[in-house]
């Protein structure tokens, strides 16, 4: 439960309401009242039907698997809980998308990161609370705070809590990019690190892998990664990684934005498990509300919640206490709301 709870209110994009709602059963609040229709011109329509004055605003959005629309929506939400007086606007967005687009890498293209946060900022919204940004440098794109919360302490909790962490486990990063963010993983395990050599040519969503840095003989790969849409390195690192001889291999990652497609390479790897967050609605189909689930799918998927993760910033912010006092050690209550639905084999 949250305490001094009256002045705080939470809402949520349409496509993130599963996520809000458990973050409101984390807090005992309700979900604030609100409504969202696309046109079949294309045009988006907001509404919340609860007053929001003089209120601390929490909105849900993520920006995944239909960021354009994901987007515009948040932003017609920040402007509506301004024209009502709200007190402050936090966007709360378990995946930023467009954390992808942080540099002009080539010439004439967009720094896609930098005019999300531009535009973000001149509705007015006042903190944003985000998670494993592919590129963490984005933050500075923004004027206001912006607090970067991390998977890996759920993650690294549920391998501990599945039995994985055994003493012939071994991390694996799917690249050199991603290593830093690996041994992270492998000390919060106290596990050894591998990392494989990726090669991606052009800007499709294949890539290659080329060899293992690290001894993987006989041992149980835990890869890791932020996230995956066409789940192409996953399966190619397993691959590799089985040819160098590993006993087995599972995956984490912090944000799933599988396809249909990506989701069959992954039922055909080597992989025995794959660990993911909930930061990203899992239907495969995202434009139907009655599409099946990624994890009804899958034997290989589980899902654990960082909605519990979120709620608990959320708590730290409200009662204007240190952030890192909540980043120091997530509290039993936390890591078991967060595996309430998740199965450990």
């Amino acid at each position: 439960m949250i305490d001094n709870s009256g002045n705080i209110r939470i809402f949520a994009g349409e496509d993130s309401k599963p996520f809000a709602d458990r973050m409101c059963a984390y807090l005992g609040l309700p979900r604030g009242k609100s409504f969202s229709k696309r046109f079949g011109d294309g045009n988006t329509y907001v509404r919340f039907d609860e007053s929001a004055r003089n209120e601390d605003v929490f909105i849900v959005q993520t920006i995944g698997k239909d960021p354009n629309n994901e987007f515009m929506e948040l932003l017609f939400w920040v402007d509506a809980f301004r024209r009502s007086s709200a007190s402050s606007v936090t966007a709360i967005i378990p995946y930023f998308g467009y954390a992808k687009a942080d540099k002009k890498d080539e010439p004439r293209v967009s720094i896609r990161g930098r005019v999300c946060a531009d535009c973000l900022e001149a509705e007015g919204v006042d903190r944003v609370i985000t998670m494993d940004l592919h590129a963490p440098q984005v933050q500075g794109f923004f004027k206001v705070p912006v607090d970067h919360l991390y998977a890996r302490p759920l993650l690294c909790s549920y391998i501990k809590h599945a039995g994985l962490n055994t003493e012939d486990a071994i991390v694996v990063s799917p690249d050199a990019g991603f290593a830093k963010n690996a041994r992270a993983f492998a000390n919060d395990l106290g596990l050894s690190l591998a990392i494989c050599n990726k090669i991606r040519a052009g800007h499709d969503e294949n890539a290659k892998a080329a060899e293992i840095i690290g001894n993987v003989k006989g041992k149980d790969c835990l890869l890791v990664d932020d996230f995956t849409t066409s789940g192409g390195t996953l399966a190619e690192v397993a691959c590799c990684l089985m040819d160098k001889g590993a006993n087995r291999v599972s995956a984490m990652l912090s944000h799933c934005v599988l396809t249909e497609d990506g989701m069959k390479r992954i039922e055909d790897s080597p992989l025995e498990r794959l660990i993911v967050t909930d930061s990203v609605d899992d239907r495969l189909n995202y434009a139907d509300e009655n599409s099946p689930r990624i994890r009804e799918l899958s034997k290989k998927i589980r899902v654990i919640s960082a909605a519990p993760l979120f709620a608990e910033a959320v708590r730290t912010i409200h009662e204007r206490k240190p952030m890192k006092d909540m980043f120091a050690n997530l509290s039993d209550e936390l890591i078991a709301a967060s595996f309430n639905d998740t199965p450990a084999d």
